[in-house]
Protein backbone atom coordinates (compact mmCIF):
# COMPACT_ATOMS: atom_id res chain seq x y z
CA UNK A 1 0.00 0.00 0.00
CA UNK A 2 2.91 2.40 0.52
CA UNK A 3 3.56 4.94 3.19
CA UNK A 4 0.63 6.75 4.73
CA UNK A 5 0.20 10.47 5.05
CA UNK A 6 -0.93 11.84 8.41
CA UNK A 7 -4.57 12.33 7.38
CA UNK A 8 -4.74 8.72 6.20
CA UNK A 9 -3.15 7.39 9.38
CA UNK A 10 -5.17 9.59 11.74
CA UNK A 11 -8.39 9.39 9.70
CA UNK A 12 -9.08 13.00 10.64
CA UNK A 13 -11.08 13.82 7.50
CA UNK A 14 -9.31 17.18 7.07
CA UNK A 15 -7.72 16.47 3.67
CA UNK A 16 -9.28 18.24 0.65
CA UNK A 17 -12.74 16.71 0.11
CA UNK A 18 -12.42 15.01 3.51
CA UNK A 19 -15.43 14.10 5.61
CA UNK A 20 -14.76 16.74 8.29
CA UNK A 21 -13.56 19.76 6.32
CA UNK A 22 -16.87 21.62 6.70
CA UNK A 23 -16.61 21.21 10.46
CA UNK A 24 -12.84 21.52 11.06
CA UNK A 25 -11.40 23.04 7.88
CA UNK A 26 -8.73 21.70 5.57
CA UNK A 27 -5.50 20.77 7.32
CA UNK A 28 -2.49 22.78 6.20
CA UNK A 29 -0.41 19.59 6.01
CA UNK A 30 -2.60 18.28 3.22
CA UNK A 31 -2.11 21.37 1.07
CA UNK A 32 1.45 22.50 1.91
CA UNK A 33 3.17 21.95 -1.43
CA UNK A 34 6.53 23.47 -0.47
CA UNK A 35 7.44 20.27 1.36
CA UNK A 36 5.89 17.78 -1.08
CA UNK A 37 7.89 14.57 -1.19
CA UNK A 38 9.69 15.02 2.12
CA UNK A 39 9.80 11.65 3.89
CA UNK A 40 7.98 10.30 0.81
CA UNK A 41 4.79 12.17 1.65
CA UNK A 42 2.17 13.99 -0.36
CA UNK A 43 2.46 17.72 0.34
CA UNK A 44 3.12 17.95 4.11
CA UNK A 45 1.62 14.55 4.89
CA UNK A 46 4.78 13.03 6.36
CA UNK A 47 6.25 16.15 7.95
CA UNK A 48 3.11 17.45 9.70
CA UNK A 49 5.00 18.14 12.93
CA UNK A 50 6.80 21.00 11.17
CA UNK A 51 3.63 22.65 9.85
CA UNK A 52 1.71 25.19 11.92
CA UNK A 53 -2.06 24.91 12.18
CA UNK A 54 -2.45 21.15 12.24
CA UNK A 55 -5.09 19.70 14.54
CA UNK A 56 -4.14 17.31 17.31
CA UNK A 57 -6.24 16.22 20.24
CA UNK A 58 -9.04 18.45 19.00
CA UNK A 59 -6.92 21.61 19.21
CA UNK A 60 -5.15 23.61 16.53
CA UNK A 61 -1.41 23.36 17.06
CA UNK A 62 0.88 26.36 16.73
CA UNK A 63 4.37 26.75 15.34
CA UNK A 64 6.95 24.00 15.03
CA UNK A 65 8.70 25.20 18.18
CA UNK A 66 5.44 25.20 20.15
CA UNK A 67 4.21 21.79 19.08
CA UNK A 68 7.22 19.60 18.41
CA UNK A 69 7.47 18.08 21.90
CA UNK A 70 3.83 16.97 21.66
CA UNK A 71 4.44 15.59 18.19
CA UNK A 72 7.36 13.46 19.36
CA UNK A 73 4.87 11.41 21.39
CA UNK A 74 2.50 10.96 18.44
CA UNK A 75 2.02 7.46 17.01
CA UNK A 76 2.24 8.82 13.47
CA UNK A 77 5.53 10.62 14.14
CA UNK A 78 6.94 7.40 15.60
CA UNK A 79 5.74 5.45 12.54
CA UNK A 80 7.46 7.85 10.13
CA UNK A 81 10.69 7.72 12.16
CA UNK A 82 10.54 3.91 11.99
CA UNK A 83 9.69 3.79 8.28
CA UNK A 84 12.40 6.30 7.41
CA UNK A 85 14.86 4.33 9.57
CA UNK A 86 15.54 7.38 11.69
CA UNK A 87 16.77 9.38 8.70
CA UNK A 88 14.02 11.98 8.63
CA UNK A 89 14.43 15.04 6.46
CA UNK A 90 16.75 17.56 8.07
CA UNK A 91 14.62 19.97 10.07
CA UNK A 92 16.68 22.99 8.97
CA UNK A 93 15.95 22.08 5.34
CA UNK A 94 12.23 21.70 6.05
CA UNK A 95 11.99 24.96 7.94
CA UNK A 96 13.85 26.78 5.17
CA UNK A 97 11.30 25.51 2.65
CA UNK A 98 8.47 26.74 4.88
CA UNK A 99 9.80 30.29 5.21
Amino acid sequence: MGELNCWEFKKCGREPSGSRTAELGICPSSTETRVHGINNGKNGGRICWAIAGTLCGGKVQGTYAQKFLNCMGCDFYKLVVHEEHGSLAEFATVLEKLK
